[in-house]
């Protein structure tokens, strides 16, 4: 008689939502992090249900571009998340991240529960008061709406096209800076 298969448990997930500019950039530093089990660009905090790139960035869908990120809890914490996504943009610039401008490119942390936006109230907070912000932050911090991920050719974009102008230009060097594996 066959051996019974045995179930294992389930690799824990949590979920998170920034924004920080670019997608491709957010997604290619948190794909590279320990912990980190799968990073979807997508758009959040509009009214327009269903949008397109094309719609978000004529700015008027109120969408931002931002990765969702799932994770197990215990290999990173929504707190070492945090920590990267101070480190990756400059929160202290409005609807701006380099030569990226616009509503969508804004700094934002939707949260998925209660318990996430006292932590990224905190974290804030020791950000700011560290000083390495190097101005007022302007990083909105707000419960987490409708997800919608991005189209199919903007997932995965950095792997896919890393001798792409804008990879080689903007996103190696992000990731060099952090130390990690371009």
């Amino acid at each position: 008689m066959p051996e019974p298969t045995r179930s294992t448990p389930a690799t824990p997930r949590s979920r998170a939502v920034f924004g920080a500019g670019c997608f491709w950039c957010v997604e290619t530093v948190f794909q590279r992090l320990d912990g980190v089990l799968q990073v979807r660009p997508g758009y959040a905090g509009g009214v327009v249900p269903d949008p397109t790139y094309e719609a978000v960035c004529t700015g008027e869908t109120g969408h931002a571009e931002v990765v969702e990120i799932e994770f197990d809890p215990g290999q990173v914490s929504f707190e070492q998340l945090l920590e990267v996504f101070w480190a990756i943009h400059d929160p202290t610039s409005l609807n701006r991240q380099g030569a990226d401008v616009g509503t969508q490119y804004r700094s934002v942390i939707f949260c998925t529960d209660e318990e996430q936006h006292a932590r990224a109230i905190e974290s804030r907070n020791r950000f700011s008061e560290s000083g390495r912000a190097g101005g007022p932050i302007v990083t909105e911090i707000l419960p987490a709406p409708a997800f919608f991920p991005a189209e199919a050719y903007h997932q995965d974009y950095y792997n896919r096209h890393p001798d792409q102008s804008y990879c080689r230009l903007v996103i190696a060097p992000k990731l060099l800076k952090l130390g990690l594996q371009p």
